[in-house]
């Protein structure tokens, strides 16, 4: 069996993240959005899926958010976590 040096392993892991499929924003049917654009501040589900355990929230290369629905969501995480449907940070 060869042996891979370390520069070649690092050209395979640059390579395969590269090949990694590219998440399309959940909110955009057809890649268009909806007018109007507005996310509910009361579906804790889905606002939960869009901040992490610290309680931070997701940026868009990672959740896949267009621009337009990234504003909206973050308004309605802080209109959420103002009631208090969700912690400002996490309950450690």
């Amino acid at each position: 069996m060869p042996t891979v040096s370390k520069s070649d392993l690092r050209k395979l892991r640059k390579k395969r993240s590269r090949l990694k499929k590219k998440v399309k924003c959940r909110f955009c049917p057809d890649g268009k959005p909806v007018r109007p654009v507005y996310i509910d501040y009361k579906d804790v589900n889905l606002l939960k899926s869009l901040v992490d355990r610290e309680g931070k929230i997701l940026p868009r290369r990672k959740t896949g958010t267009s621009a337009l629905y990234q504003r909206a969501v973050r308004s309605a995480i802080m209109r959420a976590r103002f009631i208090g449907m969700l912690p400002f940070v996490s309950e450690d």
